[in-house]
């Protein structure tokens, strides 16, 4: 229950991560919109004014799966609390200075990173307050709609929004001056030890029928990460690390792309890496979002597989063009799409393993769509 005749129950503490109802996350927002401290005594980063908000502002929680805690206020800021606040640096304080500074507009609005120590000291991540953006549609949501309706129009501006994006991430700022770096010869090394390693964890912890499927294919999974072999001269720039249509909302004026956290499979890589990467991934989401229109409203496989191609083309065609648009073709080589495709599925995998089990079908679907012909016979 919001305390809207009450004072707030107070700041946020090592152990007690606010909840929508309880007046902290409210409290907090009202201070930052008056420019004081945040009332914790945590540090922050500011990016944009925050608009005037009361203390005793209405709270509400986000009804979706995700790892965090996401609270919007007075339906015109979301403060999400990393719970457990994790350890500096992280990237979305970096990619919000950045993208405010070299004007990309296509995301919620960010407002401030809250952080602060943990026990032991270390700094740490503790909030991340952006604009709430109205009507706004989870990507699992209404993409699905559209491959249910046949719809492949809107793929024209994720691919846009893509482009725009990595242009965005190419052109230099205070934060990241020197924006654009370029592959050794011994990048493609790293690359495929990478994906080697994601299908080896991907092997391991899939169990079942799934598992001796994957088992039977991994020769062929293998020889498809063969395919990085352009590395040398590739260029490199800080990319989203985890996009997929989860990741963009449809509101009332377009399309946004939000959470810059990263990929939460990946540990210790390094954070510059090819845009072929994101577009890989942002093309499996399609893929994936065939597989839930077949499970859970009942669409015709052969249909959605289609459906999932076609809108696959149509991105692929938009983000070029949108890249050509910015003076920035170069950014995408090509050759590196189907092998961080495959090892993106392997990472669903490690994904649905370890956070959301129930989500394995959707990467062992795609996985068996590419390779149906192989079988227990032919291994």
């Amino acid at each position: 229950m919001n305390p809207s005749s009450t004072e707030p129950d107070g700041p946020p503490s090592p152990e007690r991560t606010p909840v929508a109802g309880d007046g902290a996350t409210a409290a907090l927002v009202a201070a930052l919109s008056r420019d004081d401290d945040p009332p914790g005594g945590q540090a922050v980063a500011r990016f944009h004014p925050l608009p005037p908000v009361r203390a005793t502002a209405h709270e509400r929680g986000i009804d979706v799966d995700q790892t965090n805690n996401s609270v919007v206020v007075d339906e015109r800021v979301v403060v999400k609390w990393l719970t457990p606040p994790l350890p500096l640096p992280q990237p979305a304080p970096q990619m919000f200075a950045h993208l405010t500074s070299v004007g990309f507009t296509a995301t919620a609005l960010p407002y401030a990173a809250l952080t602060g120590r943990s026990a032991g000291g270390a700094e740490t991540l503790v909030a991340l307050v952006t604009a709430y953006l109205p009507e706004a549609a989870d990507g699992w949501e209404w993409c699905v709609e559209e491959a249910v309706a046949g719809r492949t129009a809107f793929a024209a501006d994720l691919g846009r929004l893509a482009a725009g994006l990595h242009a965005a991430m190419a052109t230099p700022s205070p934060a990241f001056p020197e924006p654009v770096r370029v592959a050794d010869g011994d990048a493609d090394d790293g690359w495929a030890a990478r994906a080697r390693d994601a299908l080896a964890r991907a092997l391991e912890l899939t169990c079942g029928e799934d598992g001796a499927w994957l088992a039977r294919h991994a020769f062929e999974l293998a020889a498809g990460l063969r395919g990085f072999g352009r590395a040398a001269g590739t260029p490199l720039i800080r990319i989203h690390g985890d996009l997929h249509v989860g990741q963009t909302l449809r509101w009332r004026e377009g399309y946004a792309v939000i959470d810059f956290d990263g990929n939460p499979t990946v540990t210790g890589a390094d954070p510059f890496q090819p845009a072929a990467r994101d577009l890989a991934q942002l093309g499996t989401s399609l893929e994936h979002v065939a597989q839930v229109a077949i499970l859970r409203r009942g669409a015709d496989p052969a249909q959605a597989l289609a459906w999932a191609a076609e809108a696959r083309a149509v991105l692929l065609t938009a983000y070029r063009e949108g890249l050509a648009a910015h003076g920035r073709p170069e950014l995408l080589e090509e050759s590196l799409l189907g092998p961080f495709e495959i090892e993106q599925e392997c990472r669903e995998l490690i994904y649905a393993a370890l956070h959301l089990p129930r989500w394995r079908y959707a990467p062992m679907g795609v996985l068996r769509a590419r390779f149906p012909h192989r079988t227990e016979e032919t291994a």
